[in-house]
Order: structure tokens, then C-alpha cells, then sequence
């Protein structure tokens, strides 16, 4: 409901007054509608805050069917690729006016993305984005759009990852190790198929494929192995992501082995740690704010641009094969 200044609700119409606007103008802005310059926007939006105007989405939903929130279901929110989509989703919401009601669930339970899904859709959201989403969530059968954050086909995830193996390969590498995430991710799946698409591209050998969880325990834990195929070989190794990335560089290490000097490792995500690990991280970066802002657009039924290229981050941690 609206706030209240000497015993009288606040409403479209004082906000209109403070503005200096129409009250058809404050419900354009209120509603997120284009065209509406910058200016006039700022002003409706200084007023509402300095009248403590607030929108009254229930009464809303009943004369539109929409409540202007956008539900996310997310799991695993501890990692930095999903916490950062999260972020990105709250501020392009904002963007277009609307908020974010999240539920998270056991990335593991079918049925508990499931349930996640339902109690949003009882909320009545206008959409629904899904952060790591999984092979089995299905996204199809509701009344609202339901798209995961990354878009459906995957196709930024398999550039992104195929850049990476070209970096590689143009150093000099012909001999290489994948470290994958969880083969229930579809974002992993579609980072392997980047890989693997890459390789046999530019005709280079994949010689082991190890699956981690995401986590540096889980890169530590495969240094072990991935330390005997380098001492017969192999020269590199993309891994799926950051953090994974630093264990196995510090499982290496721990193992006698100099990272770029007998083994070249790059990451992905680059979060806001890599470029401080020891050596500093080679790695890709997507374009989370572009992602996030098309994932918006599209529950919403909107035309948006798409976000921007993967970007090679080249640092210490990847050099030519001695």
C-alpha cells in the first residue's frame, strides 16, 4: 500500500503533483514503458521515493495478472557463477522495473526444482529465470515463460569454452586434459561440447576427460591424476572453471609441478579472484549483465539485444609448451 503524510494515503496523484507530471505519465514509469525520457523518469522516481509511494502489486495482479517480479530458482548459489547470475538478475529486473522473488532448491531433487517452480508460480510472477539449471528441469507445461539464464541452445557457453582450447592450441599444445563440471549442468554440458568441438577442429588429441563439482576441493582432489598423464605428456588442461582451476593448480604444485612450466592451465568465469591466484589465472568471461538483462527480457516477452562475445582473459597461468 501507499504511505501516508498527515493521516492521508499517498497516491498516484500526489506523486503526479510532486513530479510536476500527469498521473498517466507516473503509471507509464511505474509500469516500465519505453519511451519515456530520462529526465521525467528521475523526477517520477525521486518522488515516489521522497513520498514513500509504494505499489500495491496484489491489487495490480488483479486488474493485469501481473505482479512486475520476475522468480528465480536457483541452486548452488555458494559458487560464483551462479551468486554473480543471481546479482545480474536483480539488476536487470531493476532495469526494467520490476524485482526478484527467489527460491533456491537441491540442484539434485527434480522434485525440488519442481516445487521451487510451483511456489513461485503461486506467487504469481510474470516469468521465471533458472540459475544452474539442470538436464532434468523441465521448462516447458506452465503458464509463464520459464528460460534458464545462459539461453537454452548454450551457444556462448561452447564459444567461450572453445576459446579457450584455441589459446592453447596457438601456443603450441596438441596434447590436452579437460576438467569438466557436473554432467547434470547444462551449462557443462554445453562447455564440454565447446571443448570438444575445438579439438577436433583444430585436430588436437584429448587425452582424458575428469568431471569435478565446481568446487577447488574437487580440482585438488584430481591433481593426483591429472599430475601422471602430465609427466607422459600432456601439456595442458582447460578446466571448466575458476575454481576448480585453483585447486588443481595447487594440487599440482603440491605435487612438484610448475604451472606454466610443465603444465598450462586456463579457467572459466573469470571471477574476481583469478587474476591474484598463484600464478594469475588464464581464463574466459561471459557476459553476465547481457545474459542476465536477455533472460529478463525474455519471460517478459520483449525483443532484446544479445549480450556481448565471450572474452579471452590471458595471464600467467597458460605459456608455450617447453
Amino acid at each position: 500500500m501507499s504511505g501516508e503524510v498527515g493521516g492521508r494515503r499517498i497516491g498516484v496523484r500526489e506523486v503526479a503533483a510532486a513530479a510536476g507530471v500527469s498521473t498517466q505519465t507516473v503509471s507509464r514509469v511505474l509500469n516500465g514503458y519505453p519511451g519515456i525520457r530520462e529526465a521525467t523518469r528521475e523526477r517520477v522516481l525521486d518522488a515516489v521515493a521522497a513520498l514513500d509511494y509504494r505499489v500495491n502489486n496484489a491489487a495490480r495482479a488483479l486488474g493485469t495478472s501481473l505482479t512486475r517480479t520476475v522468480g528465480v530458482v536457483a541452486s548452488d548459489a555458494v559458487l560464483h557463477g551462479p551468486a554473480a547470475g543471481i546479482a545480474a538478475l536483480e539488476r536487470a529486473a531493476r532495469a526494467r522495473g520490476r524485482w526478484i522473488s527467489t527460491a533456491y532448491t537441491d540442484s539434485d531433487d527434480p522434485a525440488d526444482i519442481d516445487a521451487a517452480v510451483r511456489h513461485l508460480l503461486d506467487q504469481g510472477v510474470d516469468g521465471i529465470v533458472l540459475v544452474a539449471a539442470h538436464g532434468a528441469t523441465a521448462l516447458d507445461g506452465f503458464d509463464v515463460p520459464i528460460v534458464p539464464l545462459y539461453g537454452e541452445s548454450g551457444a556462448r557457453q561452447r564459444d567461450a569454452a572453445a576459446l579457450v582450447v584455441e589459446h592453447l592450441a596457438d601456443l603450441g599444445h596438441r596434447r590436452i586434459i579437460e576438467v569438466a563440471g557436473p554432467s547434470d549442468w547444462r551449462e557443462s554440458l554445453a562447455r564440454t561440447a565447446g571443448v570438444a568441438d575445438a579439438v577436433a577442429r583444430l585436430d588436437l588429441e584429448l587425452v582424458d576427460r575428469a568431471e569435478g563439482d565446481w568446487s577447488a576441493a574437487s580440482g585438488f582432489a584430481l591433481s593426483e591424476a591429472v599430475a601422471a598423464r602430465v609427466r607422459k605428456g600432456v601439456t595442458a588442461v582447460a578446466v571448466a572453471n575458476d575454481q576448480m582451476a585453483l585447486g588443481l593448480i595447487g594440487g599440482l604444485t603440491a605435487r612438484g609441478l610448475a604451472v606454466p612450466g610443465d603444465v598450462s592451465i586456463a579457467g572459466f568465469d573469470d571471477n574476481p579472484d583469478a587474476a591474484f591466484y598463484t600464478p594469475a589465472l588464464t581464463t574466459v568471461r561471459l557476459d553476465v549483465e547481457g545474459e542476465a538483462a536477455h533472460a529478463v527480457a525474455a519471460v517478459l516477452g520483449d525483443a532484446s539485444a544479445s549480450p556481448a562475445a565471450p572474452v579471452l582473459v590471458i595471464r600467467a597461468s597458460t605459456a608455450s609448451p617447453r
